[in-house]
């Protein structure tokens, strides 16, 4: 069985051949603007703008933890918007990533790699603003998508 790939750099620009998926993890309540997603947005507007449609029509769709939305980018570009947190602050029930939706998340990304044949790239998803903890996260990745024979390579960010 293969590895997670680690490589500092940005996960927004894969340098690998084929098609990629950028996954990472988005909130329940429609927030966009801070942490992994900006740097998606300067790269290009369709993530965000399809997000925030998903979270306005929810009532007619299946935004809500666990959903994953997929947007394509450009020819050979996905970007998985994948609902894994609740709500965006640490309050009196812990920080707000919720590991069983990232699981359940990474299965439909497992899904359309395969469909797609492309490999799946991330920043260290749920960690950062999210507050979650990557000894957790980690085996979620390894059990959804590498042992799916699916190829992840997992960035983390110049300093």
């Amino acid at each position: 069985m293969s590895e997670i790939t680690y490589v500092r750099g940005d996960a927004t620009a894969p340098s690998v051949k084929g098609v990629k998926l950028i996954a990472h993890v988005c909130n329940d309540i429609g927030g966009w603007g801070k942490g992994f997603v900006l740097a998606l947005s300067r790269r290009w507007p369709e993530p965000e703008a399809a997000y925030r449609a998903w979270h306005r029509d929810r009532a007619h769709n299946d935004f809500g933890l666990g959903a994953t939305q997929f947007v394509q980018v450009e020819k050979y570009v996905w970007v998985a918007n994948l609902i894994g947190q609740r709500g965006i602050r640490t309050g009196s029930k812990g920080v707000p990533v919720r590991y069983e939706a990232i699981g359940t998340g990474l299965a439909q990304v497992a899904i359309k790699a395969a469909e797609l044949d492309a490999s799946v790239h991330m920043p260290r998803i749920g960690c950062g603003l999210a507050g979650g903890d990557w000894s957790r996260v980690e085996p979620l990745i390894l059990r959804r998508l590498v042992e799916r024979e699916v190829a992840v390579t997992v960035y983390d960010h110049k300093e």
